[in-house]
């Protein structure tokens, strides 16, 4: 018997700490469902942590046919067509070897004491500003920022420029093209310059590496080189915000994370990784079928867009012990919070190292540190693919050093 498509967005989740209770269900009855896009298109939905991990691993799947100008439907779009993230092998490997050195797990230990010195600094302003303070302006938002500047060789006094590019690039594309449109116009320009002045630095590396391919445009160096950037900030951003609010939701545990133990604080970060929500619908990097193929006993035909629903995957209890349970104590945690495969994302290494170092500072540095205002006060901005708060005041008891 054939089931019926299910509508899709899912039922909304009571919480932005939970997914959708629709995924539960659909985990233990019908693990890869048929589904029906809000633009008449059909899908299919999967939710179990094995089918999804197949789905981003198995080049059948195929992203560049899902995020393409002859995409089967609107609701699988993507930001930047000919980013990344909208590619497949061998494009995507010979793009993503170009710029995979920069990311390495030695080039980004290598940057540890200088990600934590400048945690320090910002954590003195923060402590100089309150308490309360605004953890937004003094931590979350200008770390990740300034560590992908530096990367990219972005000098400092333009990095407010172009972090506004890279808000508009996460904003509602079908609704406000031009502003998108004009941030990744505002990156080519950058590019041109660039390359009539190249630096010791991750932009001019990628601008040396496409010019030594005929078959590279400058079309898709502009949109991997605005990719990267955005990838490279905007969710660290958002990550270590909602680590807090998780946190101060779960005060027991707080209590019991040490910020002077490293291991500690790096198993808290995977553990926090898999339990946020960063967008509303849990969903990353939708594929098309390049051929018949059989995910979770359905065999989808050629052509079938398939929607990888991370969050769901992320609390499979066939994977996670508790998995609708905090537990910072967490060892076995396979997550798919950064993909996997092809795709896994670029700047893993580099986000976790990030997270660990500012979490960890937070908690040695700040004891007490909790929310200023009851959590209903906060506001998250409209129209983005993440959640991303408008302000995150923080109060704390005493200040360490």
């Amino acid at each position: 018997m054939t089931q019926e498509p299910i509508p899709y967005p899912l039922a909304p989740a009571p919480t932005i700490y939970h997914p959708s209770p629709d995924y539960t269900r659909l985990r233990e009855t019908c693990p890869v469902a048929p589904i029906a896009l809000p633009d008449g298109g059909k899908a299919y939905l999967a939710t179990r942590h094995a089918d999804v991990r197949r789905v981003f691993t198995d080049q059948r799947f195929s992203r560049a046919a899902a995020a393409g100008p002859d995409r089967p439907t609107r609701e699988l779009g993507s930001l930047a067509e000919d980013s990344l993230i909208g590619m497949d092998p061998p494009r995507h490997t010979t793009m993503r070897r170009a710029v995979s050195h920069a990311f390495t797990v030695r080039r980004v230990e290598a940057l540890r004491p200088t990600v934590a010195a400048l945690v320090d600094g910002m954590i003195d302003d923060l402590v100089a500003a309150g308490p309360p303070a605004d953890l937004i302006p003094h931590l979350s938002a200008p770390l990740p920022i300034y560590v992908i500047s530096k990367l990219f060789g972005i000098a400092e006094q333009d990095q407010d420029r172009v972090r506004e590019w890279s808000d508009a690039l996460v904003g509602d594309w079908d609704a406000d093209p031009a502003a998108p449109q004009a941030a990744l116009d505002a990156f080519g320009e950058m590019i041109v310059e660039r390359r009539r002045e190249p630096g010791d630095d991750l932009m001019s590396a990628l601008i040396k590496a496409w010019d030594e391919h005929d078959d590279l445009t400058e079309r898709e160096l502009v949109s991997v080189t605005a990719g990267i950037f955005v990838g490279g900030h905007e969710t660290t951003t958002n990550q270590l915000n909602l680590f807090l609010l998780v946190l101060a939701r779960h005060p027991e545990q707080l209590a019991g994370l040490r910020g002077d133990d490293p291991v500690a604080v790096a198993r808290a970060v995977e553990e926090l990784s898999r339990f946020i929500q960063l967008g509303d619908n849990g969903v990353l990097l939708p594929r098309v079928t390049t051929e018949e193929v059989e995910l979770g006993g359905v065999c989808l035909p050629a052509g079938t867009p398939v929607l990888p629903a991370i969050a769901s995957a992320n609390r499979d209890a066939s994977v996670f012990a508790g998995a609708d349970t905090l537990d910072l104590t967490r060892t076995d945690n396979p997550h798919l919070a950064f993909g996997a495969g092809p795709h896994h994302c670029l700047g893993a290494a580099l986000a976790r190292m990030e997270l660990q170092e500012a979490l960890g500072a937070l908690l040695r540095r700040l004891p007490g540190l909790r929310l200023a205002v009851p959590e209903e006060e906060l506001r998250f901005k409209p129209g983005l693919v993440v959640r991303s708060l408008e302000a995150l005041p923080v109060t704390w008891d005493r200040v360490e050093r």
